[in-house]
């Protein structure tokens, strides 16, 4: 799943790109893409028709375009493989293409292309951001998204309201990290690489940890990401592309997420893999050690 990095990448290129625009034509290819809009897939295309592109927000891996007249989100639900690319006006339909929007200039079109199908479109009301009511925006956020927490990158975040209420938790950092609810944005691939900077392993309890470590933990988090952020994100192959394409190269600087069996970059002791939460954790046997009673 893309994790904030990728999300904001794909983000600011809309914002490039669409930001503005008037859309004239909708064309939804299957009805899966609409499956998470109630009414079906010719009401939302009929409801796009005439919108303009007011803004691209984003918080944590969530994604929306705010439209103006009507001031509703078109949430978009990226999945495993879901891309938005830009492509020159009146190219022909690409391949796993399940949308496609035009505008009333020459400008690009805006395509949503999906090889896995787990993505799709949605419109849903916004409504006022309870979550970031310390630097509100002007739009609010989509229904969907009203429950997740602020991410890292928010002006909003409030550090020390989490850390408090991490330190409250007899859960893993680990679990706590990837809870959407509590933090936004930090997936497996950030969460594994924030814990190795912080030398701790992903399954000491919150509450057996200080208030500092925990603060130093999201202090990672944050710096992993911008510096992904700067690399255009992580790709491991042609799923995770921006509106043009192009993949990001952050995967070469990992230290230890998917570095299994190679060696740590601060101590060279080969990295290892571990199953948590039905996915993998990768971290350093000597820079991480396991929390006494966990094989």
């Amino acid at each position: 799943m893309p994790e904030l990095p990728e999300v904001e990448v794909v983000r600011r290129g809309l914002e490039r790109h669409v930001v503005a625009r008037s859309v004239v034509g909708a064309a939804l290819h299957s009805a899966r893409v609409a499956r998470r809009h109630p009414a079906g897939g010719l009401d939302l295309a009929d409801r796009l028709i005439g919108q303009r592109l007011a803004e691209v927000d984003r918080r944590g891996k969530y994604l929306w375009l705010v439209l103006e007249p009507s001031l509703e989100a078109l949430v978009v639900h990226l999945g495993m493989s879901g891309q938005l690319l830009v492509v020159a006006a009146g190219t022909d339909r690409l391949r796993h293409e399940h949308a496609r929007l035009t505008f009333a200039d020459d400008g690009p079109d805006l395509v949503f292309v999906d090889q896995r199908t787990f993505g799709g479109l949605a419109l849903t009301d916004l409504v006022p951001d309870v979550r970031g009511a310390a630097a509100p925006r002007p739009y609010g956020v989509p229904t969907p998204v009203a429950h997740i927490a602020c991410d890292p990158l928010e002006a909003a975040f409030d550090q020390p309201a989490v850390v408090a209420a991490m330190w409250r938790r007899q859960s893993a950092v680990k679990r706590a990290l990837l809870d959407q609810s509590l933090v936004s944005g930090i997936g497996n691939i950030y969460a594994d690489e924030a814990l190795w900077r912080a030398g701790v392993h992903g399954q000491r309890l919150c509450a057996n940890l200080t208030r500092p470590t925990l603060s130093r933990i999201l202090d990672h988090a944050r710096d992993v990401m911008v510096a992904a952020l700067d690399q255009g994100g992580t790709s491991f192959d042609a799923t995770y592309v921006n509106v043009n394409g192009a993949s990001g190269y952050f995967d070469r600087s990992l230290a230890a997420y998917g570095q299994t069996g190679r060696p740590c970059p601060r101590c060279g002791t080969p990295i290892r893999r571990e199953a948590f939460m039905n996915r993998s954790s990768h971290s350093c046997p000597r820079c991480q050690p396991k929390p006494r009673g966990i094989p």
